[in-house]
């Protein structure tokens, strides 16, 4: 059986709400009462409401600077807040909106539609913490996987959760300027460009998550390993502006060898199309392998006879998919 939801009233005289009291007592739901501001924050904090009906008008602390404080502590910004106020000036009720407020009730109160509304926040409520709930699990299960990922906002690069993994390989990595550890952690300024240029065709639901691809900035001798970066759209909905990023160190080298091997291509061919699929062009390739643009594109069009493929874009496919079938 389900716990009955928790309402804060906050009145600076209770006794005018006693109908209201008696009213949600009656429909099941758990009250408590706050008669001023600073208790209103001690109770909330304390019980964690699943709703709290605020007195706009209050002495001292009034009800729009209790909103604010209530929305500033991550304890308790989740919790829907619906203002009680004998005002209805239009000024007033954009401000109760405007401290965090999701609804208001007018006085004197008609207990049956406050319900009305409460149940509605409520439900949205409960949705949400489902959502949050259902994301923390997501997100539990890639770091006890040892699976790096991260959640970006795109905007300004800020990193919102990553998981430990993730952290120890941006920093060995060098992507992030700033303390990957820290709140504010973001990520490279390249890296969230190339981020922002993918963003609307990930949330469109490509067939293919964009891949980017980091060296290391000081490889070790006889090590070719790099991070490679999949764009993903964010484990929850409604965060149009963010994008889950999952990474993995690969080898070249070993890559380039299963490429060979299933495709029977020559080493150098197996490295050409090992680039082609990171999606470097002709003359950085050349560069890459030590080749000239012209023998790179000689190797590319014996790679397409051998695999098949008349474009670039189908070599690239093709060597993608064996290279995740074989990771």
């Amino acid at each position: 059986m389900n716990a009955p939801d928790v309402v804060l009233i906050v009145d600076d005289v209770p006794d005018n709400l006693s109908v209201l009291h008696d009213a949600l007592d009656e429909a099941g739901y758990t009250v408590l009462v706050a008669t001023h501001g600073e208790q209103a924050l001690q109770r909330a904090a304390q019980a964690q409401p699943d709703i709290i009906l605020l007195d706009a008008l209050m002495p001292g602390m009034d009800g729009f600077e209790v909103a604010r404080r209530l929305k500033a502590d991550a304890q308790t910004a989740a919790i829907p807040v619906v203002f009680m106020t004998g005002l209805t000036e239009t000024e007033h009720l954009v401000a109760a909106l405007a401290a965090g407020g999701v609804d208001y009730v007018t006085k004197p109160l008609k207990p049956a539609e406050v319900l009305a509304r409460m149940q509605v926040h409520l439900g949205t409520a409960r949705r949400a913490r489902s959502q949050a709930q259902q994301a923390l699990q997501a997100r539990s299960a890639l770091d006890a996987f040892g699976y790096a990922s991260m959640t970006v906002r795109v905007a300004d690069g800020r990193i919102l959760w990553q998981t430990a993994l993730a952290r120890r390989l941006l920093l060995a990595y060098g992507d992030s300027p700033s303390d990957t550890g820290s709140a504010t952690a973001t990520v490279g300024e390249t890296l969230r460009h190339w981020m922002a240029r993918q963003l609307d065709g990930v949330l469109q639901g490509l067939a293919e998550p964009p891949r980017w691809v980091l060296a290391a900035p000081q490889p070790v001798a006889g090590s070719d390993r790099r991070l490679v970066l999949h764009l993903h759209p964010p484990m929850e909905e409604g965060q149009g502006g963010e994008l889950l990023v999952v990474m993995r160190e690969e080898s070249g080298s070993a890559a380039a060898q299963l490429l060979r091997e299933a495709f029977a291509l020559t080493a150098k061919e197996a490295e050409v199309l090992f680039w082609v699929a990171q999606g470097k062009i002709n003359r950085d390739i050349a560069d890459i392998v030590g080749s000239s643009p012209a023998t790179v594109k000689k190797h590319l069009e014996r790679i397409h006879a051998k695999l098949g493929v008349e474009t670039r874009t189908a070599a690239a496919a093709l060597a993608l998919g064996r290279l995740r079938q074989g990771g």
